[in-house]
């Protein structure tokens, strides 16, 4: 059976960031002006050099996202199931080894925080989970998904990677998306930052979106941990999975989110400083590189960058997010994954979006419509 791992194997990071490092100015010009790109040009314009034609990156990149979604923000928000893990994790606030308070919400409390994000308007919900197969495994999201179904239009969810028929079971279910990061593809220092817990396996976790795919799911996300290593290099062998994804399960979307390390319990500060301009390049990179590919922002970056990036890429973006169990109600005060950065309410977040000309979506599907096709709103 194939599996990216086959494709991974035929790269080394060394010599990813050596070819990064001698990409010339020509070489990126040659890129911008080419009509079908391919991963050697998104390389090409993920290299510093590429920095200094940030502006017409900037151009083409807007010009390419009107063209192929619009002028719309998909909206969604995040609930957060549990923040129990059986992981070790250098990183997160989750991690095992940090001596908190642990939450699980019941049905009750699901449906209480689920309550709440209607109230809001939200009609896409993330349901979240730290990594915990005994307390929140299979059993537990297939009861979430069911509990939350008659109420949101979409649901996708985040948790630790299952295996294909478990991916089915929730497919059938009626989950929409599944969201999994490698964190970073740097395998000679992954274990250093996932000393314990299943997690530790790379390559099980490097499998996951092939399992994913071959369960039928509508759409898989990726993205790296941007700060745990080279974001350029990590970046490149992200857009190599989702090449490989696309060719391999081409009636699946894609998309990619960029989260960069924030404050959170207990975690390292980033090896890499990811500055704004560079998560900008990054962002174009990938929109210059891949017009169909979705592209996720979220409450880790500041109101600022958030409102410019609204007409510079971005495709979705959550709102209003609280990255704790229960933060919306039910326990506001459990331990978060993260600090989040936009603080925004939902309704503040859809003015800004107007104010830049653009329409706040919050639903872009329904199952009563065959081939899930989008929605005008």
């Amino acid at each position: 059976m194939n599996s990216f791992k086959d494709v991974f194997e035929r790269y080394q990071w060394d010599e990813v960031k050596a070819r990064l490092g001698k990409v010339t100015h020509s070489d990126v010009l040659n890129s911008l002006q080419k009509k079908n790109k391919t991963l050697d040009d998104f390389l090409n314009l993920l290299s510093p050099v590429a920095a200094q034609e940030l502006e017409l990156m900037a151009k083409m990149t807007r010009q390419l996202t009107q063209k192929r979604f619009g002028k719309t923000i998909q909206l969604y928000a995040p609930m957060y199931l549990s923040n129990e893990c059986q992981n070790i994790c250098t990183y997160c606030g989750f991690s095992l080894d940090n001596d908190v308070r642990r939450k699980t919400l019941s049905d009750t409390e699901v449906m209480i925080e689920a309550s709440v994000l209607k109230s809001m308007g939200v009609n896409h919900v993330l349901l979240v989970s730290g990594e915990a197969n005994k307390t929140v495994g299979i059993s537990y999201f297939l009861n979430a998904v069911r509990l939350m179904r008659p109420h949101f239009a979409n649901i996708s969810i985040e948790v630790q990677p299952l295996s294909e028929n478990e991916y089915l079971q929730l497919h059938q279910e009626g989950v929409y998306s599944v969201l999994v990061y490698q964190e970073t593809y740097h395998q000679e220092v992954y274990k250093e930052y996932h000393p314990k817990g299943k997690k530790s396996n790379f390559h099980f976790r490097l499998d996951t979106p092939d399992r994913i795919g071959r369960a039928g799911i509508h759409k898989i996300g990726l993205g790296v941990l941007l700060g745990l290593e080279d974001w350029r290099v990590d970046s490149f062998f992200n857009a190599l999975h989702i090449d490989y994804l696309q060719k391999q399960y081409w009636k699946s979307r894609f998309s990619v989110s960029f989260p960069r390390l924030r404050p959170a319990e207990g975690i390292i500060e980033p090896n890499f400083i990811m500055e704004d301009k560079d998560l900008l390049q990054l962002i174009c990179a990938y929109r210059i590189w891949n017009e169909d590919l979705e592209i996720s922002i979220s409450t880790r970056e500041n109101e600022k960058f958030r409102n410019n990036i609204i007409s510079l890429g971005a495709t979705a973006m959550s709102a209003a997010s609280k990255t704790n169990p229960g933060g919306y109600a039910v326990d506001v005060e459990s331990l978060e994954q993260f600090e989040t950065s936009d603080e925004r309410s939902m309704e503040e977040v859809k003015a800004s979006i107007r104010k830049a000309g653009y329409d706040p979506v919050m639903k872009d599907w329904d199952p009563a419509y065959s081939g899930f096709k989008k929605l005008n709103h």
